[in-house]
């Protein structure tokens, strides 16, 4: 009896653990661009930096560096790369993190897709 309850605590602390995971990682990332659809993939690494955190996208050559706030639910990510910047909105699902961005002053959202390495 000692036994199983000692398995059903360490599962349930494993599960705890794992929903409270936030989006710190490596990720590979596949995305379309905001009003022309094209297609892009790469990287995208996301490191906690105190109450935010720095997400930094490797895309055809280019690497794009943002400060995000959220946690393990939802992510709101502004970026930069040169002078281009643009805001991106993430929520977490079981095959990765979804989400959508613009460029500043944008009319037209573009899609990606983070799938962890």
């Amino acid at each position: 009896m000692h036994k199983a309850l000692m398995v059903i605590a360490t599962a349930l602390l494993l599960s705890v653990t794992a929903a409270s995971a936030g989006p710190e990682g490596k990720y590979d990332v596949e995305g379309t661009n905001p009003g022309s659809g094209a297609s892009y993939s790469g990287t995208v690494s996301v490191q906690r930096t105190g109450d935010t955190y720095r997400v930094t996208w490797d895309i055809a050559g280019t690497r794009y560096v943002g400060t995000g706030i959220g946690d393990q639910d939802f992510m709101a990510v502004s970026y930069r790369t040169g002078d281009a910047t643009g805001l991106a909105l993430y929520a977490s699902g079981k095959d990765g993190w979804k989400g959508i961005w613009t460029y500043a002053n944008g009319t037209k959202l573009g899609s990606e897709h983070w799938t962890e390495q």
